[in-house]
């Protein structure tokens, strides 16, 4: 039904644990999913892909840093995916029995139609390794996501799930950097195609942790380089911009005040507006 696909971190320190938790909850997801990882700067990635019983890409076109391009991610996960619905999931992201019904609904609803479901997700410190052998451990961290869970903004897009034959093609974003996700919006939106929020129906969870590559000297030049292939900040969107809903009685069309950020997602002064907006936040930071 499914082929879930991502690109690890080096399986090194807090997340170790972290991607170890993320990948096991894939694993148990049923229907059984396709799994496809992408190794890692360090090459850690394909010793736990063996010990998980699931599939890792060592060919990954990068750019001079190591960093791994989008474009060869979706070219290569369209010619391997056995699937025609695939997810990309970020490998801090843990999954529930949630995440697959939503997928069942919107393919119900949507029929052979390309479409692109994403949603926010929910930060919770996490630091040991969970036990996925207790029967209840999906009801343990739904509970633990009511008391100590944090729901991010409306850019915390860690998953994206579309058909194969959605027709995108990514220019050389580095991966893990800003503005992939916030283009691919903008770029579904653009075809008008539907662009499907899932956070009232799907819950997933973001396992809080440092973020080291801020440090390293070529993230800002990555960061530009995104912002620069994505055509500008008038290009980026948000889940702001979704055009639809699903929640537990269907998809629906966004409420009155969402909806008029949905209908001007296209419309060039606003985009320009949020253009200005954008780079007066970049000065002030």
């Amino acid at each position: 039904m499914l082929t879930i696909f991502s690109n690890p971190r080096p399986f090194q320190g807090p997340f170790d644990t972290i991607q170890r938790n993320a990948i096991k909850s894939w694993t148990l997801l049923r229907p059984k999913c396709e799994i496809i990882l992408f190794e890692d700067e360090e090459g850690t990635t394909s010793r736990v892909a063996e010990e998980f019983g699931v599939q890792c890409r060592t060919d990954v076109a990068c750019d001079e840093f190591g960093t791994p391009l989008l474009s060869d991610v979706f070219a290569k996960i369209r010619r391997t995916a056995s699937n025609e619905i695939i997810a990309q999931v970020n490998a801090d992201i843990i999954l529930m029995s949630d995440f697959i019904k939503a997928i069942r609904d919107v393919k119900r609803l949507k029929a052979s139609q390309p479409f692109f479901l994403t949603g926010r997700r929910w930060d919770l410190d996490i630091k040991e390794k969970i036990n996925f052998n207790e029967i209840d451990w999906e009801k343990k961290l739904r509970q633990k996501i009511v008391k100590q869970g944090e729901l991010h903004g409306f850019s915390g897009m860690d998953y994206w799930v579309f058909t194969r034959n959605l027709p995108i093609n990514p220019p050389a974003f580095a991966v893990g950097r800003p503005g992939m996700d916030s283009w691919l919006i903008y770029k579904v939106r653009e075809l008008k195609m539907p662009v499907i929020d899932a956070t009232q129906v799907v819950d997933i969870i973001h396992q809080n942790h440092n973020y080291p590559q801020k440090k390293k000297h070529f993230f800002e030049i990555e960061r530009k380089r995104n912002l620069k292939l994505a055509g500008g900040f008038s290009r980026l969107c948000t889940l702001r911009d979704a055009d639809w809903i699903l929640t537990p009685e269907g998809l629906k069309k966004p409420k009155f005040l969402r909806r008029i950020f949905s209908e001007l997602s296209l419309f060039y002064p606003w985009r320009l507006f949020l253009l200005v907006k954008r780079k007066i936040q970049e000065l002030l930071k």
